[in-house]
């Protein structure tokens, strides 16, 4: 029995078919092809990789359907990317055109439809060439400067605990570490906790505001290389060793880069849109309450 068309492109158009545009009935209707079609020797933005009824698909429109998040293809090679891509944009042409015939666009559901997605597409790409007029090297330099003079020294700890039930296995942990055994073996042996008992109990490098408050107190109190008594918190009773003290250290400017760009963008987005609404004129019918500056209608 011959596979369906839809489950022999299970692995490639499956993943695919997020954008709803594409019916699965249709799809698995579709005759198998006799062998994958290589992909296209040159993807420049004017070079034709596929005709539908004689419309051209070019390499500008797969690098379209490439930027949507619904067509995400992680851990595919380029060229077997290329061709899954091609697949859709056929399959994209094949239904659009048989709607245009069937005239599913004088709809005035569909007419509606179109405005709405003209206009988001309208916004989106005005809001996104605003958003690059702000995020500049020297904008994002003076946000770096203002936001580390902001800083204040914090200290870190970075601390091994070994976590137990019982306030006894806790006293006995204890005298066992202070009177020679290694820490992080029997971290490793009886600690309850799974995040850090396969590294020997180790925290790593935490803030005091991170850990639950006897927990936190306790090692910030402690001077490296100490073992503390048992401290009781809601996880149970940890015994504590703190490895180093120091001064958090600032992050650097790339460390924080990524970060500062969303936030210029984000912010650039929503100025743009306050002082497009302060200077529009917005008038709201019936039971909608008008916002700050807006008037409604009777």
């Amino acid at each position: 029995m011959p596979i369906p068309f839809s489950l022999r492109r299970a692995s490639a158009l499956a993943l695919i078919l997020a954008a709803p545009c594409l019916s699965g009935v249709a799809l698995a209707q579709t005759p198998a092809p006799k062998a994958a079609t290589p992909a296209p020797a040159a993807t420049s933005p004017d070079t034709v990789v596929a005709r539908v009824n004689g419309q051209p698909i070019t390499g500008a429109d797969l690098a379209l359907a490439g930027e949507d998040p619904a067509l995400s293809l992680p851990g595919v090679d380029e060229s077997a990317k290329q061709n899954l891509l091609v697949d859709y944009m056929i399959d994209l042409k094949v239904g659009a055109q048989a709607a245009e015939a069937a005239k599913v666009g004088d709809a005035p559901e569909f007419k509606r439809k179109l405005a709405y997605f003209r206009d988001k597409l309208l916004l989106d790409d005005y809001l996104e060439r605003e958003a690059k007029k702000a995020v500049t090297p020297e904008a994002a330099k003076a946000l770096y400067d203002q936001t580390v003079k902001s800083m204040k020294p914090e200290e870190e700890v970075r601390a091994r605990h070994i976590l137990v039930e019982s306030e006894d296995e806790a006293k006995a942990i204890a005298a066992r570490i202070k009177g020679g055994e290694d820490f992080a073996k029997i971290a490793g042996e009886v600690s309850k906790d799974p995040g850090s008992k396969t590294e020997g109990g180790d925290l790593g490098w935490f803030t005091q505001e991170r850990m639950v408050k006897p927990f936190a107190d306790a090692a910030f109190k402690m001077a490296p290389g100490q073992v503390s008594d048992p401290v009781k918190t809601q996880f149970g009773w940890h015994v504590l060793r703190v490895e180093e003290k120091r001064t958090k250290p600032v992050p650097t400017f790339d460390e924080m880069k990524e970060q500062i760009d969303q936030y210029l963008t984000r912010k650039a987005q929503q100025d743009t849109i306050v002082k497009l609404r302060e200077a529009a004129k917005v008038e709201r019918s019936g039971s909608n309450a008008p916002a700050a500056g807006e008037t409604k209608k009777p």
